[in-house]
């Protein structure tokens, strides 16, 4: 399940005070007026890190609002986090895992406390809009847009559940066969 980045602090149209079913021009008009009252050179207190973060917030939620591929993949992430319920043992990230090839199929995972794994095999990160590449002795990751998100993963035998969190661009060593799953079973 692909969870949104968003799924803990506010949404970016919390940020930008429109509605979730808002149209483009709502958005850009709360976009517009948001920049006006929180750009860090209009304002006339001294630059101070909490006016930046609220400009830097109002603009990265332009940025994905804006764009109608973007804000799909976003309010499908939104949507998810909701159903999900936060209902995570574990949060790491996707860096943390181990990616294990054969073949064409690469399958990533993680230990679980339980002994078994949390895993996820490339062809399903793909439906999720994630982007595999081989490179050299690592698997590079990448998601349609700049933003961060993450994959709750079940574990193959008990009931816990980890966040997996997967940034725009991300590397992961990889092992050819099984030999890693075999080193952490032994």
């Amino acid at each position: 399940m692909l969870l949104g980045e968003t799924s803990i602090h506010e949404t970016y149209y919390e940020i930008l005070s429109v509605k979730e079913d808002a149209s483009y021009d709502q958005i850009r008009n709360s976009y517009r007026s948001a920049i006006l009252h929180s750009h860090p050179d209009k304002l006339n207190t001294s630059r101070c890190c909490s006016s930046d973060d609220k400009f830097l917030k109002i603009q990265k939620a332009w940025q994905v609002l804006s764009d109608a591929e973007l804000r799909v993949v976003y309010d499908n992430d939104l949507r998810s986090s909701r159903q999900d319920g936060g209902t995570t043992a574990d949060e790491i990230s996707l860096e943390d895992m181990s990616v294990e090839i054969n073949g064409q199929d690469m399958e990533i995972f993680y230990q679980c406390r339980c002994g078994d794994y949390f895993s996820v095999d490339s062809s399903e990160l793909e439906s999720m809009g994630f982007e595999l590449l081989k490179e050299g002795d690592c698997v590079q990751v990448r998601r349609l847009g700049a933003s961060v998100a993450s994959v709750v993963l079940p574990c193959g035998s008990c009931s816990l559940k980890t966040r997996v969190w997967v940034g725009s661009d991300m590397k992961i060593p990889f092992q050819d066969d099984s030999e890693l799953r075999n080193s952490l079973d032994g």
